[in-house]
């Protein structure tokens, strides 16, 4: 195994302190060797949150686009099959496939020129199926990259 923490990159949907949203690209940097459970093997682990959270799974059918929206909690957004988008009200538009990662936290945003928090939608002709891991702690304001 090798010796060199993972670095693993996730895009970030956050507000400023104007109630702008924006997107953010970070890589989750703190990783530890230990393992799962003993005697397994160690294995790196970046443990981010000890809050509450709720695990579910979503399908978003072929040529579905939401309204613009804050996301309802802070939460991680991780695709499983097929492509969407999100679109962040400053313009910027992120397009992820699986393996691709986003954090939603846009929830302190207001609205301008009818824009809240962002929209998002499937890409391609397969639906977009994504598992979200949703927190009960508040967002943080005014700042990308929370997780390291």
């Amino acid at each position: 195994m090798s010796d060199e923490k993972p670095t693993i990159p996730y895009w970030h949907l956050w507000a400023d302190a104007d109630g702008i949203s924006h997107q953010t690209r970070c890589a989750l940097t703190e990783f530890e060797k230990k393992s799962m459970s003993p005697p397994a093997p160690p294995q790196w682990q970046g443990q981010k949150t000890h809050d509450g959270a709720t695990v579910f799974v979503t399908v978003q059918p072929v040529g579905w686009t939401g309204d613009w929206h804050p996301n309802p909690k802070p939460q991680w957004i991780i695709p499983l099959s097929g492509r969407w988008f999100v679109e962040s009200m400053d313009g910027t538009r992120v397009e992820m496939g699986p393996g691709e990662i986003s954090f939603g936290e846009d929830q302190n945003v207001r609205e301008v020129d009818g824009k809240t928090g962002h929209r998002s939608g499937t890409v391609g002709d397969e639906p977009a199926v994504l598992m979200i891991v949703q927190y009960d702690k508040p967002p943080t304001t005014g700042s990308a990259c929370r997780f390291r």
